[in-house]
């Protein structure tokens, strides 16, 4: 990437623009975070000793993974073709996945990176969970990574919202990163992605439990999310008005206070100065520097609305979950939006829906999911036509594994959920009110990878 100076907010939106790409070049990036725990107590593991994340990092190395440095210590893993494995600031380990052809392919990534983690989990005596929240532990028993960019976010938090730092140590998420072929089918994908979220929001609802106890949600991480920083995250309704494009984006971007810069190998503190003046060359912390494309694309990497524009989208609504929950994620987005068909049906379903709608409903769906009404409806009966018409994208895509099987059959898990009625959240209240009497314990021995 050049290093040359950016000085005007058309070069932005060039840059956003040079992620369009050709369907046939069109790919499937799945990421998914975990929880690591002690195998003894459940308690959250450190960085630092023997049985801590460092070490847990350096047991993968074995599998093909070379090593991100920051400070000589490990604080990711990379390996060639684009996939990596990183830190979240409490210790949630993530898969970011390569970008794939086909869901048979992201499942089997998924599949592997499993297996790994476990082998190495056993040698250290660790677990890991899938959830949207932690169900046991308070943030402050929770210990932070050694990332100097968390510690600007860690200080700058609570200025901006009441549950930012929770957000940060005690959520999972699973989600996808998918592509546009140009400025009219990213708007179109934005918009479906935008209006559907809380669909998806509900389909993987799987955080009712806070420090032991029922919270009073099904996705408590979806709830944290709407307490961290107003002017970053939720629904965006200007996606939904006409001129919308890249250059609107760049507009609201630009907007959005920064985090920091980095510089010579470390991150500078500026968070809640404007990218307007750095583009400017007014920015405090590097006085009569303008930026790079290198500094806009890590603010991009700040924003964190429920679709999030790069130089591909990112679904961002999900609950962390099971082994069948990270294939299904992928799934219901890709059926949705990489056939022409479904997502003209998609985009036709949700063409009447203001953004004040969409936003009253990412409001309501964190506490009742699939039961939650919508004009006359419940959700749940949304999601099954949600359903209906990515099944019809995935068919038509008539990408088969090697034993004939077309990608459908990654859906099968949310197909029984919204005929059931019943999100993961809910069967993990029933285990804790009736078969666990009411105690967490149980949820490291039923529930872990």
């Amino acid at each position: 990437m050049t290093s040359a100076p950016v000085t005007d907010p058309q070069q932005l939106a060039a840059h956003l623009e040079q992620g369009c790409r050709p369907a046939a070049q069109w790919r499937i990036g799945t990421e998914h975070e975990k929880f690591v725990h002690h195998i003894e107590d459940g308690s959250p593991v450190p960085y630092e000793g023997p049985r801590g994340i460092g070490a847990f990092l350096q047991g993968l190395l074995r599998f093909g993974w070379e090593p991100v440095y920051e400070a000589e210590q490990i604080i990711a893993l990379k390996r060639p073709g684009g996939a990596s494995v990183s830190l979240e600031p409490g210790g949630q380990v993530e898969l970011s996945g390569a970008p794939l052809e086909t869901l048979h392919e992201s499942c089997v990534e998924v599949r592997d990176h499993l297996a790994q983690v476990d082998t190495v989990a056993r040698e250290l005596q660790v677990g890991m969970l899938g959830f949207g929240f932690h169900p046991q532990w308070r943030r402050e028993q929770i210990p932070w990574m050694p990332k100097a960019r968390y510690a600007v976010m860690r200080r700058y938090m609570p200025q901006v919202g009441t549950m930012g730092l929770d957000m940060m140590v005690r959520t999972c998420t699973v989600q996808v990163n998918l592509d546009f072929s140009s400025e009219a089918d990213m708007v179109r994908k934005l918009r479906v992605g935008m209006a559907l979220q809380p669909i998806a929001t509900a389909l993987f609802a799987n955080s009712p439990l806070t420090e032991g106890r029922p919270n009073g949600y099904l996705s408590y991480r979806s709830r944290v999310w709407e307490e961290t920083d107003a002017q970053r995250c939720g629904i965006l309704p200007f996606v939904f008005e006409s001129g919308m494009g890249f250059e609107r984006y760049v507009d609201y971007a630009l907007d959005v206070p920064m985090y920091f810069v980095y510089r010579n190998d470390r991150f500078i503190d500026c968070a809640g100065a404007s990218f307007r003046d750095f583009l400017a060359g007014r920015l405090p912390q590097c006085p009569g520097e303008r930026p790079t494309l290198a500094d806009w694309d890590l603010h991009l990497s700040t924003l964190f609305p429920e679709v999030r524009l790069k130089q591909f989208l990112e679904m961002r609504g999900a609950d962390g979950g099971g082994w069948r929950g990270l294939c299904a994620l992928p799934a219901l987005w890709t059926g949705l939006l990489y056939d022409e068909a479904a997502l003209a049906a998609a985009a036709e379903l949700i063409a009447d829906w203001r953004a004040e709608e969409v936003v009253a409903l990412r409001h309501a769906v964190p506490r009742t999911a699939l039961q939650t009404p919508f004009r006359n409806r419940r959700v749940q009966e949304i999601a099954r036509d949600v359903l209906t018409i990515a099944e019809e994208g995935l068919r038509n895509r008539q990408r088969l594994d090697p034993r004939g099987r077309d990608e459908r059959r990654h859906l099968e898990t949310l197909w029984q959920r919204v005929e059931s009625g019943r999100t993961p959240a809910e069967e993990l209240l029933e285990a804790y009110h009736q078969r666990w009497q009411e105690q967490v314990t149980p949820v490291y021995r039923e529930y872990a990878y």
